[in-house]
């Protein structure tokens, strides 16, 4: 079983290349951690161990994050130094091609429940420094219920708790100094802390652009209209944290 993920990742941290220029934060996060792993040539998702890639997650057998922007990849690579590969890939949940993915993107509709297999996944994943960002599509109170149960039993002792806006994930490229909602004020974005970092990024409203979408809608939700902005401050977070 892989240890650590998102191997790309810490190797340009170790020549000091992820430089999120932007704005002058993140500088004391650039030391990769003492078991950085060397890169290979190749990763999962058949591109270089030079460029990011986050996972599409494909989970409760067969749903997948069908609804949720990968623009914000096109807008971090040419807003800082990290390269990325531009677009999601399919990733299994209890799959071992999960550990290659330094974050994952989960959304969806309706209400669903996790097999133990992809429960004890995902607990596995996280602890060993993979990052979950997770929003429900057209802000959908029956999969946000049901997310909230499947972190309530895969994180007993890590509950969700909703983050401040001074909180580092607000900081990293961009200064958001507030969410922003279609409809009404955004209810606060949520996260369960593991091992002094947030691990799993949770919001009832949807992170989701689909402005940048093809055959997707916000459909009378509440949709994160800076939506765009905050997930390239999440994906800088998850690689320097």
């Amino acid at each position: 079983m892989k240890q650590i993920l998102g191997r790309s990742v810490w190797a340009f941290l170790a020549v000091g290349c992820l430089v999120l220029v932007s704005h002058g934060h993140g500088a004391e996060s650039e030391k990769p951690p003492a078991n950085a792993v060397v890169p290979d040539s190749v990763q999962a998702g058949g591109e270089a161990e030079s460029i990011v890639q986050v996972g599409n997650l494909v989970y409760a057998g067969v749903r997948s994050s069908r609804c949720f922007s990968d623009h914000f990849l096109v807008r971090a690579e040419k807003e800082t130094a990290i390269s990325t590969s531009r677009r999601f890939h399919a990733v299994k949940l209890a799959s071992e091609e999960l550990y290659d993915f330094p974050m994952v993107i989960m959304t969806g509709e309706g209400a669903f429940t996790l097999p133990e297999s992809e429960r004890q996944a995902l607990r596995r994943y996280v602890e060993r420094g993979g990052f979950l960002l997770a929003s429900a599509g057209c802000s959908s109170e029956e999969w946000n219920h049901s997310f909230r149960e499947e972190m309530s039993a895969i994180f007993p002792k890590s509950p969700l708790a909703a983050l401040e806006m001074d909180h580092p994930i607000f900081h990293t490229v961009y200064d958001i100094d507030e969410l922003k909602g279609w409809h009404a004020d955004p209810r606060p974005i949520e996260g369960v802390s593991i091992g002094g970092r947030i691990g799993v990024l949770f919001s009832n409203d949807g992170l989701n652009d689909t402005k940048h979408t093809q055959g997707c809608c916000c459909c009378g939700g509440n949709e994160i209209t800076n939506a765009e902005a905050i997930n390239v401050n999440i994906l800088a977070y998850s690689l320097t944290y």
